[in-house]
């Protein structure tokens, strides 16, 4: 069918190389940035299993909805916590809430990382205060391509090594959109797998910045707009592999007001 053909488009000999990177945890940490200003980034979200166990983040963008990677979507149950800076404080400002519905965008391919993007519909609304509050999305129309050179900022609570150690608390860093071209070049992706117009490369040509291993799903920030979401990468901080965002386009704007207006 014409919707099948959509969300299949890329070759199969694209599949092993995503697999190995998600199954085996190795998804986007902050390397090479600083921890954020406690509360500045209200709309952070930190995704956690049943047990408390914190592997993913995401971005507030209703009070009952949390906007994160797909590939985030464990099959179990989990819940976010709102409004926290340290993942060990016992702060009064967290709301710990459970989601009570995952929304992946069906044409999610595993295989390639295209489609990563994924609505969380929580149980109940968040309380929103000064380090509680929703970033809004841009208007479908506002969200043309991100210029290569960029300079962006990522955000989260991954590992902040190559060890894969969580951070405790709540790290930023900035990094350069690089062009597609130069991403799918042989000296950098090598198309395995192809980085698509619905996907953003950026980092650090050096190495010394990047999203790892628990990073994955929060929110990539251009120009002070939500742009793109931690998708995945390869060994946290590798030389000329740079990280991989789900890139915020019209579609996906239009996909998520269509599930919001369809699911709340």
């Amino acid at each position: 069918s014409a919707n099948y053909y959509r969300c299949h488009v890329s070759s199969l000999y694209l599949c092993v190389l995503f697999k190995y990177f998600v199954h085996l945890g190795v998804s986007v940490e902050i390397i090479g940035g600083h921890e954020a200003k406690p509360h500045s980034r209200p709309y952070m979200a930190l995704i956690e299993d049943a047990k408390g166990k914190p592997f993913c983040g995401g971005t507030l963008i209703k009070a009952n909805w949390v906007l994160t990677a797909a590939h985030c979507n464990r099959g179990k149950p989990f819940q976010v916590i709102l409004g926290a800076h340290s993942i060990s404080a016992d702060d009064k400002n967290k709301q710990k809430i459970k989601v009570k519905k995952a929304v992946p965008n069906s044409c999610f391919d595993n295989s390639t990382g295209e489609n990563d993007i994924m609505l969380l519909q929580l149980d109940r609304k968040a309380v929103l205060n000064k380090t509680v509050s929703i970033l809004e999305l841009p208007g479908p129309k506002l969200l043309k391509d991100v210029k290569a050179g960029t300079t962006c900022t990522i955000i989260g609570w991954g590992a902040t090594s190559k060890k894969e150690e969580l951070s405790d608390k709540l790290m930023e860093a900035t990094v350069k959109i690089v062009d597609r071209k130069i991403c799918n070049s042989h000296k950098f992706w090598n198309f395995n797998p192809v980085i698509t117009t619905n996907m953003l490369c950026a980092g650090d040509i050096k190495g010394k910045k990047d999203s790892c291993k628990g990073d994955s799903g929060g929110p990539l920030i251009c120009k002070k707009q939500l742009s793109g979401i931690t998708s995945f990468g390869p060994k946290c901080g590798t030389f000329k592999k740079p990280g991989i965002y789900t890139r915020l386009t019209e579609n996906y704007v239009l996909w998520i007001q269509k599930k919001l207006q369809e699911l709340d």
